[in-house]
């Protein structure tokens, strides 16, 4: 890299209200090779703002999976517990099923020491057709 020297910057014009510059030369015994300004380097951007949108995205997908997961349990506590109350609701069923298979089996000992007889001679009524169905027998 060659050495410049800058000359002193011309005085503002009265109209214009921007700055001139002079044309930057090169410095004797530089080879003669034309000289481009460029632009200033972009000064470096600070990496915070990036590091914080990261922590930002990572607490709330902890925060999402801490609530799936709480809700998820409460789930299953509850599931659970609706399953014990099934369990005790079968069982409650069945106990009374077998009590209604008791029931069954002793009506007839039970209308006997109540003194009923058998009817020998049933007669039915047709709904559909009001009308009386007579001598259907026991055996039919």
């Amino acid at each position: 890299m060659s050495a410049l020297r800058a000359p002193a910057p011309l005085p503002e014009r009265r109209g214009d209200p921007t700055p001139r510059r002079a044309p930057l030369t090169a410095v004797e015994g530089g080879g003669g090779r034309r000289l481009d300004a460029v632009r200033a380097p972009l000064q470096a951007t600070s990496g915070v703002p990036f590091m914080m949108l990261c922590a930002l995205v990572l607490v709330t997908a902890l925060l999402s999976a801490l609530l799936l997961n709480t809700s998820m349990a409460r789930g299953s506590y509850e599931m659970s517990r609706l399953q014990r109350e099934v369990g005790l609701v079968a069982q409650d069923v069945q106990e009374v099923q077998a009590q209604l298979r008791e029931a069954e089996a002793s009506l007839p000992q039970e209308a006997t020491r109540l003194g009923m007889v058998p009817a020998e001679d049933m007669t039915m009524l047709s709904v559909t057709d009001r009308a009386v169905v007579a001598g259907v027998g026991q055996g039919s």
